[in-house]
């Protein structure tokens, strides 16, 4: 079975899970969601999981190829601890993965979308990017010297990505000693903070033992109540300006640096680095923070949940079918997709 064919059967169970954490919400009188913000965290999720498709010959092309003429040994899919060396190795560079997509600007501007979301709740776990492929297979690529196969390397990357979904709640407290070992909601809850003590902590996936041996390691505080969101603010719904509005600052910023070496470094460097200076971002005040909530008219939002309900069923339908379809038309299902989620973010406001 296809791996987009699995995310379409487990949807399902995403979003009873969303509805079972807004209904404790509701009831604890702690309700963490807002129709439009969720819509447009699942709606980049979609639309992620479309680019997925269409890039998964590239990404795991790569690793298939490194694998079948680089690869220091050939492990075997039936021993069952290749299977547990292999996740483990997964979530080890995985760590390094998410590390760098916050240090560096190149990686950020793809990361940054998990991050937008001012709210935290299950619908953000879905907020994911639509770029990752384009330099993210990089650090995987180890596992492929490595000789794990392609098959185990495919399951276990879907492990430790479904795993962080339960973390992504306001609803699940400290854990004790679980905590200290596994990435736990209260644990991630630090990761999507902008305060200042929790900014760039706590990267694991799986494991969070990572973070306390690499020095990244920071706990959920009482006295300070995490702030979501990030410190530069999207101010939109859209999913292409999401997903482009990074890449198009740096794209910026490297054509005013002055030097070659200068504007590569606009890439390798953190997203604020600018040539001779040191970035100043302890004055960022996280409580004058003020979500981005634009009006709309409730037959706006209902449009726009209809139009996200169509948005829905046509990529059930196209991931399930992805691998049958020519290129062409998985090109243009896409395209029309991309258009159906910029209209239910252009419906999410009065004016967006």
């Amino acid at each position: 079975m296809e791996g987009a064919q699995i995310i379409v059967l487990v949807t399902p169970i995403f979003f009873a899970l969303i509805g079972l954490e807004f209904w404790i919400g509701r009831r604890r009188g702690r309700n963490t969601y807002r129709l439009n913000d969720a819509l447009s965290s699942i709606s980049l999720g979609i639309l992620s999981q479309v680019v997925g498709a269409l890039t998964k010959l590239f990404t795991l092309g790569i690793y298939v190829w490194v694998y079948e003429h680089a690869a220091l040994l050939h492990l075997s899919a039936t021993s069952l601890w290749v299977w547990g060396i292999g996740l483990l190795l997964y979530d080890f560079l995985y760590y390094w993965h998410h590390r760098l997509g916050h240090t560096t600007a190149l990686f950020w501007a793809a990361h940054s979308v998990h991050h937008q979301s001012e709210d935290y709740n299950l619908s953000t776990a879905l907020r994911q990017t639509s770029s990752g492929w384009i330099a993210g297979w990089i650090f995987y690529l180890p596992m492929a010297l490595l000789g794990f196969p392609p098959l185990v390397f495919a399951v276990v990357a879907l492990i430790d990505l479904l795993y962080q979904y339960w973390v992504h709640t306001q609803q699940i407290g400290r854990l004790g000693w679980f905590d200290r070992w596994f990435c736990a909601p209260s644990n991630h809850r630090v990761h999507h903070a902008v305060n200042e003590i929790y900014l760039d902590r706590n990267y694991g996936g799986i494991l969070i033992i990572w973070d306390r041996m690499f020095g990244s390691f920071q706990p959920e505080l009482d006295e300070e109540p995490c702030v979501y969101g990030v410190r530069d603010a999207l101010q939109s719904w859209n999913p292409w300006t999401a997903n482009t509005i990074v890449y198009r600052a740096l794209w910026r910023k490297m054509k005013t640096v002055p030097g070659i070496l200068n504007k590569l470094r606009v890439w390798w460097e953190p997203a604020h680095w600018l040539p001779g200076q040191v970035a100043n971002l302890k004055d960022y005040d996280p409580r004058a923070q003020r979500k981005y909530d634009p009006p709309a008219h409730p037959k706006r939002l209902m449009m726009a949940a209809g139009l996200f309900l169509l948005a829905l069923n046509a990529t059930t339908a196209y991931l399930w079918w992805a691998h049958l379809l020519s290129w062409p038309l998985l090109l243009i299902s896409g395209a029309a997709i991309l258009l159906m989620l910029i209209a239910v973010s252009n419906y999410s406001s009065n004016s967006n």
